[in-house]
């Protein structure tokens, strides 16, 4: 990936470098042309015949650098339990947008670890998250029964949902077509590891999580069709939002 210019703005320019890679690129780009909107990175052109494209360059980089980001002076006024509340809230209306999509419920499948789930974000200049990388995007379709499987090597960690692990113990050597499928349930499990990120360690932040709490209990239930919705989330961190935002400034009208 390059920083470039075209037509004066500074553009991202990202060039396809080893063949093997190919079909991941033009599934990231053909994502990426039928998901533009409001959640996702904007792609300015491409050329298939030359594995390249341009997209909209945000020079904060990838939700990985939030904590360096916050820690600079200048954004000292942002580094508050609201705004990083509100963070969450975007991820996980991105995930509700996935689940959603024009293109049909699509899974998050580049999250095998929090380095490498942030990595798939940018965060913008006004503080808000945009989905960027999004060449592992498969297609879960319940009516059908369609389901996915997020690459084809065993899984470990407790960061991936559990039905995500290898399911036959250590006697049964790992078996990739033995392996059972599973859908957008996975993204739902992730939700709470990659808020606590969000939400840092700042004053508040603690608060906040006890408030989400229960929410994310229910995400992690071992059990996928027993976990909420992306939708079901977003609507509690909404009010968790809301209720903390009027206790705050029913405190402070009690101090004037």
């Amino acid at each position: 990936v390059f920083l470039s210019e075209w037509k004066e703005h500074k553009v991202a320019l990202s060039q396809l470098t080893s063949l093997e890679m190919k079909d991941d690129f033009l599934h990231g780009l053909q994502m990426l042309k039928s998901l533009q909107g409001t959640h996702v990175v904007t792609l300015l052109g491409y050329c298939e015949d030359d594995n390249t494209m341009l997209t909209e360059y945000h020079p904060l980089g990838s939700l990985s650098n939030l904590e360096e980001t916050l820690n600079l002076s200048k954004y000292q006024n942002v580094n508050t339990w609201q705004h990083r509340l509100e963070l969450a809230m975007d991820y996980v209306s991105i995930i509700n947008y996935l689940h959603h999509s024009p293109v049909g419920t699509r899974v998050m499948c580049d999250s095998n670890d929090l380095p490498k789930t942030l990595s798939q974000y940018l965060l913008t200049s006004n503080f808000s998250i945009l989905a960027n990388d999004l060449d592992a995007l498969p297609l879960v379709n319940h009516s059908s029964g369609m389901l996915v499987k997020c690459g084809h090597r065993e899984l470990h960690g407790d960061f991936v949902a559990p039905e995500q692990l290898w399911p036959y113990g250590e006697d049964v050597p790992f078996h990739d077509d033995l392996m059972p499928s599973y859908d957008e349930k996975i993204d739902i499990w992730k939700i709470p590891d990659i808020s606590s990120f969000l939400l840092g360690h700042i004053e508040g932040s603690d608060m906040v999580r006890f408030h989400l709490f229960d929410i994310h209990k229910a995400c992690k239930s071992q059990t996928p069709s027993e976990r909420p919705t992306a939708q079901d989330v977003l609507e509690t961190y909404q009010k968790v939002l809301d209720t903390l935002r009027d206790a705050m400034m029913s405190q402070a009208r009690e101090m004037l």
